[in-house]
């Protein structure tokens, strides 16, 4: 141990301090703040209260910095504080490390500044259509500056929009969650058979065989599609569509105009059933229940906008 102005300070054998990290070795910033306010005020008290700390917890700091650097830097007395020698010149270090430190908050504020000046969400066609609008209008009163993009398309594109950088948030209702993806259940749906009611199946007194839906060529959705995916893992395969259409919409469209029963999340039928458009099949011995998923980069989990998004939709 050697002593400087009455302090001992920790040195190895050949009188150097001793190796270890960077972070061990060069004092914290708040310290080098409170150093230069000691400089610039020629006051350990008055360096503390623009620093919003006490006096002790000042003292206190400044004498760790000197163990930690194995030199005295303040002069205490009755009339204030002085730098020594050493502590004027450590002051002329402390001075540049912290306007680099500005220089690198100031440059990541802007990085901050421009992710959070878009957000790109990418969603399979039902939750694009029936629930995003109303997560999207929460999140604008939240975050007015941010410029929101919506791609919509079936859950397969909503993967590779996300793995290949072109999203920063998906929503899929698939089965499963896509390779390369990590997830989090934001909401549960159910399919039901629809019909108009002119149909067959609407006059029925016992519930549709599973059998018999597997095997009735239908109004689908395409592959790759959420909703085909979850009817064709529960049916365990289906008969050839009766029409292949790309959107929730367009499959509801052609069931309300008698062109066949169709199978659809019941989020996008209510209005329809209520109004007697569309009538509601029961149907025996199949569970047709899915969770809706938000989905991101394995790895990589939403922050900005992207966060917030996710936040509102468990809300």
């Amino acid at each position: 141990m050697s002593r400087v102005g009455g302090t001992e300070y920790g040195q190895d054998e050949t009188g150097r301090q001793a190796a270890g990290s960077l972070a061990h070795r060069v004092p914290d910033l708040g310290a080098l703040e409170l150093l230069l306010a000691v400089a610039r005020l020629g006051s350990l008290g008055g360096a503390a209260r623009e620093l919003g700390i006490t006096q002790p917890a000042a003292s206190s700091r400044i004498r760790s910095m000197e163990r930690q650097l194995g030199v005295a830097l303040v002069d205490r007395s009755p009339r204030g504080s002085r730098l020594t020698d050493a502590g004027a010149l450590v002051t002329d270090w402390a001075r540049r490390i912290v306007e680099a430190a500005e220089a690198f908050d100031a440059g990541a504020q802007a990085l901050r500044d421009r992710r959070d000046s878009r957000l790109r969400v990418a969603a399979s066609m039902t939750i694009a259509e029936y629930l995003l609008p109303g997560w999207l209008l929460a999140l604008r009163a939240q975050l007015p500056d941010t410029a929101v993009s919506l791609l919509a398309g079936n859950s397969a594109a909503v993967a590779e929009r996300l793995l290949s950088d072109e999203a920063d948030l998906g929503f899929v209702e698939g089965v499963s969650v896509p390779p390369g993806l990590d997830s989090a259940v934001i909401a549960h749906d159910r399919l039901i058979v629809v019909t108009a009611p002119g149909h067959p199946w609407t006059r029925r007194r016992r519930p549709l065989a599973a059998q018999e839906l597997a095997s009735t060529p239908l109004i689908l959705r395409e592959k790759g599609s959420g909703t085909r995916q979850v009817l064709d893992a529960a049916l365990g395969g289906l008969a050839r569509p009766l029409i292949e259409l790309s959107s929730t919409t367009a499959v509801k469209a052609a069931a309300v105009s008698g062109a066949g029963p169709a199978v659809l999340s019941e989020l996008a039928v209510g209005e329809e059933l209520a109004m007697r458009r569309l009538v509601s099949v029961p149907v025996a011995d199949v569970a047709l229940a899915r969770d809706l998923r938000a989905v991101w980069p394995t790895g990589h989990r939403p922050t900005g906008p992207a966060r917030q998004l996710l936040s509102l939709t468990r809300g």
